[in-house]
């Protein structure tokens, strides 16, 4: 049977896209005897709850399969993680995969980014831009569930966009002045490209549609849950989902100006 990979797109009436690509924590029964990684260890370097974080008033790709069977943000020749170095040094299968398989998971691969490609062209014709949040979180604790936090290196949100193009720099700036100053009274540290500039998929939809929009590659320092354990905290997850529903304002107001 060929292998499946769980995704989800729902259009809205709306040029804007909130992506959630390493949400996703499925992976095909077919390649579970090839996995070395459990499924905790997958969990923790994934990004759950990313998903509920892209549930705003606009376009929407999900991704429910996780990461470690294909990553859409990083280049075909390194999507599968067939090394430890290329998974924070996690050995992700026992033994080399089978070709046919790899096969199957790299053309999965190619028909996503033709269908991402599709959708974004579509949204380009209908409204004659698009910007993308592409919405990531990540482990800042990674000497342990008790290591201490260095703030100073690890910002709660992280904005990647050296791919995008400079005409977009008014709307970023304002973008992160939104970000920043969030709601009554409350302040994040909100930085760009610190620790993400952007994967992949930004400097590829760039690339390809550039001067047409750009790519917001928004890293949540994992705040809203313990990075260990999994657990949610609902109220800070919500917190953030707020801080972006806060900045789709902006998005339109910068458009609607430019017109």
């Amino acid at each position: 049977m060929p292998l499946t990979y769980l995704y989800q797109i729902d259009n809205q009436e709306s040029p804007f896209w909130a992506f959630a690509v390493h949400d996703g924590h499925h992976v095909d029964p077919a390649l579970a005897p090839y996995m070395a990684i459990s499924p905790q260890d997958r969990l923790r370097e994934e990004d759950p709850y990313t998903a509920i974080l892209a549930e705003l008033p606009c376009n929407r790709f999900v991704c429910g399969t996780s990461r470690f069977q294909i990553d859409l943000n990083r280049n075909k020749g390194e999507a599968l993680y067939l090394r430890p170095e290329q998974s924070w040094g996690i050995k992700v299968w026992h033994n080399e995969l089978p070709s046919h398989i790899k096969k199957q998971i790299y053309d999965i691969y190619d028909d996503l980014y033709k269908e991402i490609e599709l959708q974004i062209s579509e949204t380009i014709s209908r409204f004659g831009y698009f910007v993308i949040f592409d919405i990531h979180s990540y482990n800042a604790l990674r000497d342990g569930p008790t290591a201490t936090l260095d703030r100073s290196s690890n910002p709660q949100i992280n904005i990647g966009t050296s791919h995008n193009r400079d005409k977009w720099r008014a709307l970023t700036n304002s973008l992160l002045d939104i970000l920043k100053k969030g709601k009554d009274g409350q302040t994040y540290d909100v930085r760009e490209n610190v620790k993400f500039k952007g994967g992949f998929l930004s400097a590829y939809l760039n690339s390809k549609f550039g001067d047409k929009g750009c790519i917001f590659s928004i890293e949540f320092r994992k705040d809203f849950m313990n990075e260990w354990t999994g657990q949610v905290f609902p109220q800070k997850l919500q917190e953030y989902k707020q801080l972006l529903m806060q900045t789709m304002e902006t998005l339109e107001s910068y458009f609607a100006y430019e017109k």
